[in-house]
């Protein structure tokens, strides 16, 4: 496999570029949600919203289409989009570990449901991905924050609340009792030499069913969630709740822990700056985040399903 990231491709108009996904008849239902990974997909590189977004997400929530922000990112990290998920309030967090009432606003968030990762197992894949990739470094993601090994680099935009080897991190009674009650939500993996694509292969074939393996980040750092745990198995359980079909749904990622989510969904687009893998599992592709993708295809659904809805900025 290869990391190369691809430059911005030309828009695809929104008809899907293939016809083997759930709209083969040639017609789609009308959208009834919208899911967007956040980093390298709504987010400009900068981490800012822009305004035509803003304005499209807007539209679309006006037009009566739920907006689902789904993303690896920890509940505590969402106050850059906390203000644009509008009457719903919920965002899909740590790759589909935890869905997040957003409704307080910046600096305030509630979980609503929690996909742990059972202890042991994630034992159990630590020792087996440092087995199969000497050197890796830990951390793990709990619902009150991170605890990382001494070895694993500042990756992230926060100290960790604890450091030890992960195996005490992991320990049935942990020095801080007040660890013991927050639920594991992910395992992070990092390595120093290996490319990402390989350490991701590598660690897929040693952990095999037993949790769930995926990357976002551009560097050697793996993402680990328990059994079946994705974006698209939380996104999935969201929308049954709300009697939502695969049909009804169009999806947007860049990265690996998108691909699943893009398969799922009924419609689903890759960013012009996404992952080779990435292209190849989504229907259809738009330009890159800097240039707004997620805002132009949600401007081309609107004028589609719903012409009376004011058109977003330019």
């Amino acid at each position: 496999m290869t990391s190369a990231t691809p430059g911005p491709q030309t828009p695809a108009p929104y008809t899907t570029a293939r016809t083997d996904r759930s709209d083969r008849t040639g017609s789609r239902p009308r959208p009834r949600l919208i899911a967007t990974d956040l980093d390298g997909t709504l987010l400009r590189d900068d981490k800012t919203v822009s305004d035509r977004t803003v304005a499209a997400l807007a539209a679309a929530e006006a037009a009566g289409i739920e907006v689902f922000f789904v993303t690896g990112r920890p509940a505590r990290w969402m106050d850059v989009v906390s203000a644009h998920v509008h009457g719903h309030g919920l965002a899909i967090c740590g790759n589909g570990a935890a869905v997040v009432d957003l409704h307080g606003g910046p600096g305030t968030h509630s979980f609503v449901k929690i996909r742990a990762m059972d202890r042991e197992c994630a034992l159990d894949v630590v020792r087996r991905v440092r087995a199969a990739s000497p050197g890796t470094s830990f951390a793990v993601e709990r619902t009150g924050g991170l605890h990382h090994e001494e070895t694993y680099p500042p990756l992230h935009m926060e100290p960790g609340e604890s450091v030890a080897p992960a195996e005490k991190l992991l320990a049935e009674i942990p020095t801080d009792p007040a660890v013991a009650e927050q639920p594991v939500l992910k395992i992070l993996a990092f390595h120093p030499e290996l490319a990402p694509d390989d350490f991701l292969v590598v660690a897929r074939a040693a952990v095999g069913d037993r949790a769930t393996v995926t990357r976002s980040s551009p560097s050697a750092l793996l993402e680990i969630s328990g059994p079946g745990v994705s974006k698209a198995s939380t996104l999935e359980l969201c929308c049954a709740e709300r009697g939502i079909t695969p049909a009804e749904v169009v999806a947007f990622g860049d990265m690996p822990n998108d691909i699943e989510m893009l398969s799922w969904a009924g419609t689903s687009y890759a960013m012009g700056n996404a992952h080779p893998d990435v292209i190849a599992a989504a229907s259809g592709s738009t330009v890159a985040n800097n240039d707004d993708g997620v805002a132009v295809i949600i401007e081309q659904i609107l004028a589609d399903h719903h012409p009376e809805a004011q058109r977003p900025l330019d």
